[in-house]
C-alpha cells in the first residue's frame, strides 16, 4: 500500500487503526485521517511523535490513495464507500454495512484468505471484534476436523459502544468513590456499568441481541452455514478488553492435546494454560496487545466429541485494527 486513508478516527476502533499503523512503520505522510464532520484544526495522534489532521470526508480527494479502512458508522459507510470505490480505491469496511453481499467476502486475515477472490467492487469487510478473537485460534483444528457446534460466552468491555460507554464507566465509578448520586447518569447502558454486569451488548432482534446476532451470522459467513452457534453476550466494567469462554463440538473424535498443538502453530494465538492459581490470561492483561491468549483449554466430557477454552483479546486491537490492516494489505497486493 503507497497511501492510506483510515475514516471514523474520532472513535476507538479509528484511533487504535492509525495506532497500529504507526507501530508498522507507515510514514505519517502516507496515511489520511478522515471523519464525516470535522472542524477545521482538528488533529489525532499518530505514534508517539505526530498528530494528523482530521480532515473532512466530503472533501477529500479519494483519487490520491491507493486503500481505505472504514471504521466509521454503518450509516457513514453505506453512504460513502460506494463513492470511494468508482475512484478505484480498495476498501476495508469494520461496519458490517455490506453484510451478506455476495461481492463483499468477510475475511479474517489468515484464515480465509481465499474469498478474497469474491471481492470483485475491491471492498472486503470484517467481522466483528468477537467473532475474529473465537474463531482464528480454530484456525487449523477447523481444517482438519469439521466443527459442528460453537457456544460462546463473550463479556466485552465498555469500549464496543465507543468513547461514550467508557466515559459513562469511568463516570458512575468515580461517584461511587464518592459518594455522589448516579441518578440520570445512564445515557449509554440501560443498567449501571460501573460494578455490575450487563446481559445486552446492541439493541434486541427478537430473542438475541444484536451482538449475539452478529456471532451467529458472521461465524456462519466465514465458517458455513451448517455450523450451529449461539451466543451469549455481557457487558463487563472494563475499559478495553474482551474474554471468551468457548465450547467447541465436532462430527469427528477431537484430542485437548492435539488441539493444543494446532493452537500454538495459529500466528497471532498465544496459548497460556498453567494449572495453577493465576496460570492464566486475563482482561486486564491484554490491553495493548497484538495477540489473542488462550487458556483453560480442556476437552468438553458434556458431549461426544467436544473441548472448550477461555479467550481473551484487546477487542480494539487485535479484534478489529489488526486484521483490518492485513485485509486492507491483502487487497492492495
Amino acid at each position: 500500500m503507497k497511501k492510506i486513508a483510515v475514516i471514523g478516527v474520532s472513535e476507538n476502533i479509528g484511533r487504535e487503526v492509525l495506532a497500529y499503523l504507526a507501530e508498522e512503520g507507515f510514514d505519517h505522510r502516507s496515511v489520511f485521517a478522515l471523519e464525516a464532520k470535522s472542524a477545521a484544526g482538528n488533529m489525532v495522534s499518530y505514534g508517539e511523535d505526530e498528530e494528523l489532521d482530521i480532515l473532512g470526508l466530503d472533501r477529500f480527494d479519494f483519487s490520491t490513495i491507493d486503500t481505505a479502512i472504514f471504521t466509521a458508522s454503518a450509516e457513514v459507510c453505506k453512504k460513502y464507500i460506494p463513492q470511494v470505490l468508482e475512484k478505484g480505491v480498495k476498501v476495508v469496511d469494520c461496519s458490517g454495512a455490506f453484510f451478506g453481499e455476495p461481492d463483499v467476502p468477510m475475511i479474517i486475515a489468515g484464515m480465509n484468505d481465499e474469498k478474497l477472490v469474491q471481492a470483485k467492487r475491491g471492498l472486503a469487510s470484517v467481522p466483528s471484534a468477537g467473532v475474529t478473537q473465537m474463531l482464528l485460534p480454530l484456525k487449523l483444528i477447523n481444517e482438519q476436523h469439521v466443527i459442528s457446534r460453537i457456544v460462546v460466552s463473550d463479556y466485552t468491555s465498555t469500549s464496543v459502544y465507543g468513547k461514550e460507554g467508557m466515559d459513562e464507566l469511568f463516570n458512575q465509578t468515580r461517584k461511587i468513590f464518592m459518594n455522589d448520586t448516579l441518578v440520570d447518569d445512564q445515557q449509554v447502558f440501560h443498567k449501571q456499568i460501573a460494578f455490575n454486569v450487563i446481559p445486552q451488548v446492541g439493541e434486541f432482534i427478537g430473542d438475541e441481541t444484536q451482538n449475539e446476532w452478529a456471532f451467529n451470522a458472521e461465524t456462519k459467513q466465514i465458517l458455513g452455514v451448517q455450523v450451529k452457534v449461539h451466543a451469549n453476550c455481557a457487558v463487563v466494567p472494563a475499559f478495553i478488553g474482551c474474554g471468551q469462554y468457548v465450547n467447541v463440538e465436532f462430527s469427528d473424535e477431537v484430542d485437548v492435546e492435539d488441539v493444543r498443538n494446532l493452537m500454538k502453530k495459529v500466528a497471532g494465538v498465544v496459548v497460556f494454560d498453567k494449572h495453577v492459581d493465576g496460570g492464566y490470561v486475563t482482561i486486564n492483561d491484554v490491553q495493548g496487545e497484538n495477540n489473542i491468549y488462550i487458556s483453560r483449554l480442556r476437552q468438553d466430557t458434556s458431549v461426544e466429541n467436544g473441548i472448550s477454552f477461555w479467550c481473551v483479546a484487546d477487542n480494539l486491537r487485535a479484534g478489529v485494527a489488526k486484521n483490518a490492516l492485513a485485509v486492507a494489505k491483502l487487497l492492495s497486493a
